[in-house]
């Protein structure tokens, strides 16, 4: 019987195997770890993509994976879910669910629980409607178990003098949720406790919210800048960034999103996670960066980082480049990389031989004075 997800992958972005192929961390069925990640619970009850209701505990073996001719099965040991030990509990979920099975079918015990809202965002959502959650949560490994984090934002449209975005003028990226991936407990932690908003909703629902110390720190080397919050404040930004009344007036040096060649087809270019070293005094960490042009050019103008190691945590930082200098925004990196004369015949060459050249996204990465353009090149088979 199907009830769940298993395993997961893990690799370092800037290491190959001598065959070019990506070098693993964790890999395999079951998860293997070379370099000596625990990993206690790879099941995955609750995840992204599990929108049905699940019985375990049945006396119907659960599969975890192939393995040969065989198959491995096991059995829930979490706490998730609600019991079926009573008649009542097994007619109204029998009746929720419209599944009579739960009471004729002799796999159902008296030790059997009923697991649903089993999607991340789902689940979620219905424990704190009031918030605003990111579009992309994201899986971690900690203390050898799964967890997912969804970034949470405190959101209104009725902040005073402030220009609406979207609906909104008003957004706080003040609760970060987390959801185990194999018992379902999901904990709320207040990142941004000065927030006037979470404190009414901690008031109206007490015991819902959890300080930011109360965070594992083990989850906390997890966190990152939001990327729905980042992008938000990068449009305004765009705008704002103008201190002249005059310039701001007349609009003279409005910025845009920059463009992107994606599978042949312009499009706007995204916000996207880098590992880069923002202080010369300090190691490399983790940020969301998003270059800027100019509106109706393509030469770049500045570029936005969100960081999210501690202890600069949620901090936004703009380098501007100096208007006398031309530097080269996305658009024009793709245009020379179609103007090379080695690289442009190379890829119709790959065009023409029953494949086809998929072209990822193009990432502006600063390193040190300099700027680093890295654009992914795929091979497709044709038809596949």
């Amino acid at each position: 019987m199907f009830t769940h997800g298993y395993g997961l992958v893990m690799n370092p972005v800037n290491r190959l195997t001598a065959e070019g192929l990506p070098e693993f961390y964790i890999k395999d069925i079951p998860p293997q770890s070379p370099i000596g990640f625990r990993i206690e619970r790879p099941e995955l009850y609750y995840g992204l993509l599990a929108t049905q209701y699940v019985i375990v505990k049945t006396r119907t073996k659960e599969l975890d994976y192939a393995r040969g001719d065989q198959n491995a099965y096991t059995s829930y040991a979490g706490s998730g879910g609600v019991p079926l030990s009573a008649p009542l509990a097994k007619l109204a979920f029998a009746t929720r669910f419209g599944a009579s099975q739960l009471l004729l079918s002799n796999d159902v015990t008296a030790e059997s629980r009923v697991i649903f809202h089993r999607e991340v965002m789902e689940r979620v959502a219905h424990l704190a409607p009031m918030l605003t959650l990111d579009h992309d949560p994201y899986l971690v490994l900690a203390d050898g178990r799964l967890y997912w984090i969804v970034d949470a934002y405190t959101t209104s449209g009725g902040y005073p003098y402030s220009r609406p975005v979207g609906g909104l003028n008003y957004i706080r990226n003040s609760v970060k949720a987390v959801v185990d991936a194999y018992d379902g407990a999901t904990r709320f932690y207040v990142v941004d406790p000065q927030d006037p908003l979470v404190q009414v909703y901690g008031r109206i629902f007490p015991g819902l919210f959890r300080p930011m110390e109360a965070l594992p720190p083990s989850l906390v080397s997890h966190l990152r800048y939001p990327e729905d919050l980042f992008t938000l404040q990068a449009q305004v930004y765009s705008t704002f960034h103008m201190k002249d009344p005059r310039v701001f007036y007349n609009r003279e040096d409005l910025w845009v999103f920059p463009n992107e060649l994606f599978t042949g087809a312009a499009q706007p270019l995204e916000p996207y996670y880098v590992t880069l070293r923002l202080d010369p005094a300090q190691g490399e960490e983790f940020a969301l960066i998003l270059p800027f042009t100019p509106a109706g050019k393509d030469n770049m103008v500045a570029w936005m980082a969100g960081r999210s190691d501690m202890p600069h945590y949620g901090r936004l930082l703009v380098y501007r480049f100096p208007k006398d200098r031309t530097v080269f925004g996305p658009m024009q990196i793709e245009a020379r990389i179609n103007q090379d004369p080695l690289i442009s015949s190379q890829l119709a060459l790959w065009n023409q031989q029953g494949s086809q050249v998929i072209r990822g996204n193009l990432l502006v990465i600063p390193v040190s004075d300099a700027l680093l353009y890295v654009e992914p090149l795929y091979l497709q088979a044709s038809g596949s």
